[in-house]
């Protein structure tokens, strides 16, 4: 388990345990710091079958990473850019890389000559397209992962299968953070009465990005989601992202700047 808050963890490890023979390990992993993700990867040993990309951040007040970077794109997508390929040595052949989206990507936009600007959250700010630019990140770079796979041009020209998911509407956190940020407990409060009537639940949620990284067969460059009304709940079906996240020339343009930003190379 990489995470931020390794206090928080502990305290889960008795209920993860149980079943597992305690074979559950903990990496501190701070997506808003580059020496940390470095760090974190440097210590990763063992052969990786399953990497899931699920930290996020959502419609955040402006922000900044460590590095400079505004915090959701830093967090949902650079973050995660950086230690994929930090760690891809330990993937072991065939293994999945999956990226958690969200419904919200279609909010999202790049212009390619303000994709570096929309990286370091210059210009007019507004919360929840920043998210939807992350989020519309996340699938642009599983597109042009399963693509390098294919055309073997990740290192070792080793293949990996490269997916994406998003849990719907579910019932976590997520939806708290930027009220507490903005100090908001009214807010945070009708969010967590909005969550009861209309959110399934975190497991609920869950089962589209679990479907994507163990079921038999699936294929690369697949997306899934929940098969009920507006895909907000239900169980995992195949799905089809907004347009933009299939446009082959952004993706390896967001991919060129993402390693010159992140200062990792995957060749």
């Amino acid at each position: 388990l990489a995470v931020r808050n390794t206090e928080k963890t502990s305290a889960l490890l008795p209920q993860l345990t149980v079943g597992a023979a305690g074979n559950v390990e903990v990496l501190n992993l701070d997506l808003t710091n580059l020496s940390n993700i470095k760090r974190a990867a440097a210590s990763v040993t063992k052969p990786i079958d399953v990497l899931v990309l699920n930290a996020g951040v959502m419609a955040t007040p402006l922000r900044h990473t460590d590095d400079g970077f505004e915090l959701q794109m830093g967090t949902n997508h650079l973050g995660h850019f950086a230690f994929t390929a930090q760690v891809f040595p330990a993937l072991v052949a065939g293994a999945r890389v999956v990226s958690v989206s969200s419904m919200a990507h279609r909010m999202g936009s790049f212009k390619p000559e303000l994709i570096i600007d929309q990286c370091y959250g210059r210009g007019e700010y507004n919360p929840w397209s920043a998210y939807g630019r992350s989020k519309l990140a996340n699938l642009l770079f599983t597109l042009e992962l399963h693509r390098r796979s294919q055309h073997g041009q990740l290192p070792g020209k080793k293949e990996i299968i490269a997916t994406a998911a998003h849990p719907g509407w579910a019932s976590t956190n997520l939806q708290a953070v930027a009220p507490q940020m903005k100090n908001q407990p009214l807010v945070e409060r009708g969010t967590g009465v909005v969550n009861k009537v209309f959110a399934q639940s975190a497991k609920q949620g869950a089962l589209p990005i679990l479907c994507a990284a163990t079921f038999p067969g699936i294929p690369g460059g697949s997306y899934l989601g929940p098969d009920g009304f507006l895909e907000m709940r239900g169980y995992p079906k195949f799905t089809r992202a907004s347009g933009a996240a299939y446009d082959q020339n952004l993706a390896a343009k967001l991919w060129e700047i993402s390693c010159d930003l992140t200062g990792v190379q995957w060749s």
